[in-house]
């Protein structure tokens, strides 16, 4: 199975939300201001492809006044983000894979810059900056720099992983980097050696005795708003959260 730092998040946050998410395809749909996010967040993504491409981006500026905003703030940041001339690799929406215990762990980096001496894995996000040990706990920050030790030559301590954001009201970027070490990837490897085997169980539970994935303990915070609570029995509330911004665990990848 294909895994991606969005299906960790989800197992490891509520296996069962995992299995009627991933397994069942079940779902509400998102709020109109979620799917406007969702919008917002892929056409700066297709932007930043386009650019990095060295295509035609004017008509994306001219049609939406939000773009422009962001790119601006790109632009002004620019110098700072692209501060490596001349690297050996630079390519945007970079694909990589890894077998791991038997699936597939798969990473999408917006932009990956090579030289001699390091790697970095640089990510756009559209949303306000959280705090940098929610960040850094994410299953995006273990994953992409983990997936990037394993299928290069780059020793852990040559990679870091650096977050810009743009906010909606925002001119300027803010950004957040993240360096990486041979003891968090270490950890990285055990946790997800501990999370997968656990998965391979419950999934073949689950395919072979119809036995469900265990639930996360209810006194998460998380039950209240998830759109399976009566499902599970939880609350009465089933709607889908009204926070625009939901935790990471919960916010969606962008599609490209």
């Amino acid at each position: 199975m294909r895994l991606s730092q969005g299906h960790l998040n989800l197992l490891e946050l509520c296996p069962r939300k995992f299995q009627h998410t991933y397994l069942e395809q079940l779902g509400s749909p998102n709020s109109l201001e979620q799917q406007e996010q969702l919008l917002a967040g892929s056409r700066f993504h297709a932007l930043m492809q386009q650019w990095e491409m060295g295509l035609p981006i004017a008509p994306f500026l001219q049609e939406d006044p939000q773009l422009r905003q962001w790119f601006h703030a790109f632009t002004a940041a620019a110098p700072q983000i692209l501060q490596i001339h001349d690297p050996l690799f630079r390519e945007s929406e970079h694909l990589r894979m890894l077998e791991f215990r038997g699936h597939i762990l798969t990473v999408v980096y917006d932009l990956l810059i090579l030289t001699e001496q390091e790697a970095q894995i640089l990510d756009w996000k559209t949303y306000p900056k959280p705090s940098r040990s929610d960040l850094s706990q994410s299953w995006q920050s273990r994953l992409y720099p983990f997936v990037l030790a394993e299928t290069s030559e780059y020793a852990p301590e040559q990679i870091s992983m650096t977050y810009w954001f743009f906010q909606a009201n925002g001119e300027t970027a803010q950004s957040l980097k993240l360096p990486y070490s041979s003891r968090q990837h270490e950890e990285t490897r055990q946790t997800l050696t501990r999370l997968l085997d656990q998965f391979g169980m419950w999934l073949d539970r689950y395919e072979t005795q119809g036995e469900f994935f265990p639930q996360t303990p209810e006194i998460v915070e998380s039950c209240a708003d998830c759109s399976f609570a009566i499902r599970c029995e939880r609350s009465a509330q089933d709607s889908v959260s009204s926070n625009p911004f939901r935790s990471l665990a919960e916010i969606q990848e962008v599609p490209i």
